[in-house]
């Protein structure tokens, strides 16, 4: 391929990669490396530039274009390596034009041109809309395909750099998104996945502020031969009645939330700027447990917060039992320039790394509970490769030669500490399924 794109982060960026990749080809590209960047903390800005040193020199010839979020953050930094040719904006990355401008930019001799003469970054904050963006290409043939249907964020928790990186929230409509969904099941995916960056913030932005849950309603029942509808991390003090009763009343919606819980101690929670309580964190798990009682909870939790002692993170610690939670994603806390907690007592850094090994032990030996608790069971597998594939509560089982994009109902026989097993007989292409 003449543009290679490189990504870090969150989900989101990894859709929005294979729409960098057609507009840039499409726009002319040659020899060119993106680097989709990620904020989220100092680790990954650090981890982006290695790379960019590392590439350059693999392929010295090769124009570098940078973009994301750390792009849109801190792109005079980016500008100031010399390896860097072009750095490119979070919403501009998306706009076949800003390509355009950079295939013309990257083919004229570039010696001698100052760092802000590579830079083409807009104002994040005055973008208000969003389109819809439907990658056609690179989706073919895979069992579970992504569909962006917000991004942005109107809230200011006091660790996170993301609003100034993607903006402020903004929805897709809802019946553009139904007709995305309803033209990818036409093409073969037997799973969509609706993400955002604050996905239960879905339609306030929107004509009668309609909420998640009247999306998911809406493509249930406009696009009937959909098989799963899964949705990504939300945030369970916005979830709205309708998105409860979907998860409740059909089978079709996955039974696997992901959360935004961040802390377990209440004081910790007020100094993030969140704005739920503990209380409500373990009340939200036990409510969706009662209306779907297979469901696998996970959850982002951060370790090592300013001003937190060892009694608040026990706090934190405990929620893994507490909320019943199976997949854990665990951040050390990382001071990022600009935000309140940035400028709020530090926490020693080995206690922070100290705190996340235990938290990440403790995921583990849910993860461990959950696959013990899975044997004997029944369960709808969407085969995704010829070696693997997940059920419905996004536990990876281990397949030997099955057809990938199959959902096939199969028997848990064990597990090998991280995939579950099934009969090979069951996982083969004349197996049963539907």
């Amino acid at each position: 391929m003449s543009v290679d794109v490189v990504t870090f982060g969150c989900r989101l960026n990894a859709f929005e990669s294979e729409l960098i990749a057609r507009h840039a080809e499409t726009a002319g590209a040659e020899d060119t490396i993106v680097i989709n960047s990620c904020a989220v903390t100092n680790e990954a800005v650090a981890q982006a530039r290695q790379s960019i040193r590392k590439l350059k020199r693999e392929r010295p010839d090769a124009c570098i274009v940078v973009t994301g979020c750390a792009a849109q953050t801190q792109a005079g930094m980016f500008a100031e390596m010399p390896e860097v040719d072009r750095v490119i904006g979070n919403e501009d990355k998306l706009r076949p034009d800003a390509w355009r401008a950079a295939a013309q930019a990257l083919a004229a001799p570039r010696f001698g041109i100052d760092a802000s003469e590579k830079v083409a970054v807009s104002d994040i904050m005055a973008v208000t809309e969003m389109a819809p963006h439907l990658v056609d290409g690179f989706q073919r043939g895979l069992p579970r395909v992504f569909v962006q249907v917000q991004n942005g964020c109107d809230h200011r928790c006091t660790f996170c750099i993301i609003p100034f990186g993607r903006g402020n929230s903004r929805s897709v409509p809802m019946g553009a998104v139904v007709d995305q969904v309803r033209t990818l099941v036409e093409r073969g995916h037997a799973e969509i996945v609706l993400t955002g960056v604050d996905l239960t913030s879905y339609g306030a932005d929107l004509p009668g502020t309609p909420k998640l849950g009247r999306l998911v309603k809406q493509i249930l029942c406009h696009v009937p031969e959909l098989k799963r509808l899964r949705i990504s991390s939300i945030d369970s003090i916005e979830t709205d009645a309708e998105l409860l009763d979907a998860l409740a009343n059909d089978e079709r919606l996955m039974p696997h939330l992901h959360l935004s819980l961040q802390a377990g101690d209440d004081l910790i929670l007020k100094r993030m700027k969140r704005r739920h309580a503990r209380a409500d964190a373990i009340a939200f798990c036990d409510q969706v447990r009662r209306l779907r009682p297979d469901i696998a909870l996970g959850a982002d939790l951060i370790a090592g917060f300013p001003t937190e002692t060892e009694e608040m993170f026990s706090r934190s610690l405990d929620l893994v039992e507490e909320c019943g939670l199976t997949f854990l994603h665990v951040f050390p806390y990382s001071p990022r320039p600009g935000t309140p907690a940035a400028r709020m007592p530090q926490v020693d850094g080995a206690v922070i790394r100290e705190r996340a090994r235990r938290l990440r032990a403790a995921g583990e030996a849910a993860l461990l509970r959950r696959l013990d608790a899975e044997i004997g069971c029944e369960r709808e597998v969407l085969i995704e490769s010829a070696k693997q594939g997940r059920t419905e509560h996004y536990l990876p089982v281990s397949v030997t030669g099955a057809e990938p994009g199959a959902v096939q109902r199969l028997m848990i026989v064990g597990h090998d500490g991280s995939k579950l097993l099934v009969p090979h007989s069951l996982s083969s292409p004349g197996s049963t399924g539907r």
